[in-house]
């Protein structure tokens, strides 16, 4: 299987896109990011900023209309959902391959 020329992703691509699987703003974003990843990933306003527009030029999010029109609003896009995806089933594959051969890592059993 040909690998996806977008992946891997970075951390942060990662989870901005989880946080959008749902409607948030660009605030909102950083928070749910923080919270998803226990404090590890903290994004700081001008790189979401500029996260969101490569995300937006990528076609993976779109802007949807809000409550507030002073903030803009978006959400993942089928092509985002896709590409999380991928991700997804490749750091599984890499998870199961530590596993298989026996690596014993911090709370791996969890997973």
């Amino acid at each position: 299987m040909k690998r996806n020329k977008n992946l891997p992703l970075t951390e942060t691509t990662y989870y901005v896109l989880l946080a959008l699987i749902e409607p948030a703003h660009g605030y909102l974003i950083m928070q749910k990011v923080e919270e998803m990843s226990d404090g590890d990933v903290r994004i700081a306003a001008g790189t979401m900023y500029g996260a969101i527009e490569n995300l937006l030029k990528q076609k993976w999010i779109k802007s949807v209309p809000g409550e507030d029109s002073r903030r803009k609003v978006y959400i993942i896009t089928e092509a985002g959902r896709e590409i999380v995806e991928l991700e997804t089933n490749r750091l599984t594959k890499l998870l199961s391959t530590a596993k298989l051969i026996g690596f014993k890592g911090e709370n791996y059993d969890e997973i």
